[in-house]
Formats: C-alpha cells, structure tokens, sequence
C-alpha cells in the first residue's frame, strides 16, 4: 500500500513540474517581429527614356521623370521639384556626350545651341574648328577618337648634300579632336574611326600657326593619354 502511495505522488510531482514548465515558458514575452526596411527617399529626377547620341538635338519624346533615390540625385540632375518644366526648357538643346536609357540628363552633357549648328556649339569661346588631312596611319591606325586630346607632329621632306631627310617637329600638344570625317562620336561602340580629315579645336593663334604648313607635309597625331601611359611604363 506504501508502495502505491509513492508511485502516485511521484507521478503528482512530476506532472506538477512539468505543468509549471509550461505555464512558465508561455508566460515569456514572444520574439519582436522583425522591423520593416527603411524606405528609400525618393525624387523625380528627368532620364533618358531611350538611348542618345551625340550631337543630337533632344525633344520632349526622348526623356522621361522617373523616381531617384534622393541621396544619389545630384544637383546637376533636372529634379522635378526644382525644374518642373524642364522637359520643355531643354527641348531643342544638343548633346555634348550620349546618354544610356534610364540614365539621368546632366546639365553639363547638354549644350543650348540658341539656333546654332552642332559644331558652333561644341566649340568652347575664343576657340577654333580646323580640319587637317590625316592618313589612317597618322591618326594612330583609327584608334584617335573624338574628345581625344593629342599632339601635332608636323614631318617635312628635306633636301640635305642631295639626300632626302625627313625632319619631324611637335607642333602643337594637348589639342582636342573634335571629329574625324563626320564622326563627332563612338556609334554602337564602334572603338575604331579610320577617317582622312580631322577636325581639331584651337585657338586663333594656334590655328594661324598651322596654316602655312600646305598639303606637302604630313601631319601626325599622338594620343596624348596613351603617350603618357606608354612613358609611366618605361620609367
């Protein structure tokens, strides 16, 4: 009888245990849940709504408001806010440089050409446009893009004790080409121009200096960023 009387109140204490078990986990505060992302500030910022090339003109079909994160958008972006009419104020204005669509429309790519031509409106003040023949291996075998900047080597066929001496001089440095033939920029890509004319930008002083030179002598151009790789290697 003493038997069955432990028994039994051994099985009392333990279901006694494990039912305050219980009652102390269920009265445990549940886990948070887990607190939404931050949202991301954002402003309507204007974009290309397809791609743009150089030198177009842009028209009120090319470009779209589309939202920004704030903290991206830089000051040089058309933001509705501060522009609302915008669309309309650049409509007519050439592109200086291509834009991708989706990408925003900065204010430095655009030029207001005031009814003027693309090249009259590429052309920074005081600056000239001058073309010079160049042959494709002058121009660097077509790797002379435009918006490169480059020197001028101007090569003379000479006559010294009655053998011919070619006799090469740096001209001109730090020029920017502004075209090669009719090309003002990189189409589809395309990393290579093989063009015969060259379109250089240059002062007045620097553009009267290199009209004497006549068709004879031939004229190179040196990639003045690959020059300067080329010479940080050899040191």
């Amino acid at each position: 009888m003493r038997r069955a009387q432990i028994a039994v109140l051994v099985l009392a204490l333990s279901a006694g245990g494990v039912a305050a078990l219980l009652v102390t986990r269920s009265e445990q505060p549940a886990a948070p849940a887990s607190a939404p992302p931050p949202q991301v500030a954002m402003i309507d910022t204007l974009v290309a709504r397809t791609d743009i090339e150089t030198g177009r003109r842009l028209t009120p079909e090319q470009v779209q408001w589309q939202p920004w994160p704030i903290a991206a958008a830089s000051s040089e972006y058309f933001r509705q806010t501060e522009n609302p009419g915008a669309v309309n104020q650049i409509a007519g204005s050439i592109t200086r440089a291509g834009f991708i669509s989706g990408e925003p429309i900065l204010k430095a790519k655009l030029i207001r050409a005031d009814g003027s031509g693309y090249m009259a409106a590429l052309i920074r003040p005081g600056m000239r446009a001058i073309s010079t023949d160049i042959l494709p291996e002058a121009g660097v075998g077509g790797f002379i893009l435009p918006n490169d900047h480059v020197d001028l080597i101007l090569t003379r066929l000479e006559k010294s004790a009655g053998e011919d001496t070619f006799h090469s001089e740096t001209i001109l440095t730090n020029v920017r080409v502004l075209a090669i033939d009719q090309t003002v920029e990189e189409k589809n890509g395309q990393r290579v121009v093989i063009g015969k004319i060259a379109t250089l930008e240059l002062a007045a002083a620097q553009a009267g200096g290199n009209a004497g030179a006549g068709p004879a002598p031939r004229l190179d151009l040196v990639d003045v960023a690959r020059l300067a790789r080329a010479r940080g290697r050899s040191r």
